[in-house]
């Protein structure tokens, strides 16, 4: 009986009521509610996933630009691998893996 009345008298209590009522409200009724802090924090880890590959991505290109500027063999090869493109003289076979799905 102690414990219940105890309750009772803590749940009655003014502040109490107050600070559940904001906390219920700033978790989930906010603007910057739980929720949208989280999918927020997905967001930015996704974009600096996105920043990091695309960086790596520059660097690589920056790499093949230099070398089509400058190396004859590296333009051929390129174009043969990337555009399909060949020689009067040859036949071009593609080989294509099946995936599992």
């Amino acid at each position: 009986m102690k414990v219940i009345r105890f309750l009772l008298r803590f749940v009655k209590n003014k502040y109490v009521i107050t600070l559940t009522a904001l906390a219920v409200w700033l978790l989930f009724f906010d603007k910057n509610d739980l929720f949208t802090q989280i999918d927020l924090t997905r967001q930015v880890n996704k974009m600096q996933e996105d920043t990091l590959y695309y960086s790596k991505e520059i660097k690589r290109n920056r790499e093949d630009l230099k070398n089509l500027e400058s190396n004859p063999e590296y333009v051929e090869k390129f174009v043969r691998e990337n555009y399909l493109m060949k020689r009067d003289s040859e036949d071009i076979y593609i080989f294509v893996e099946k995936q599992n799905p």
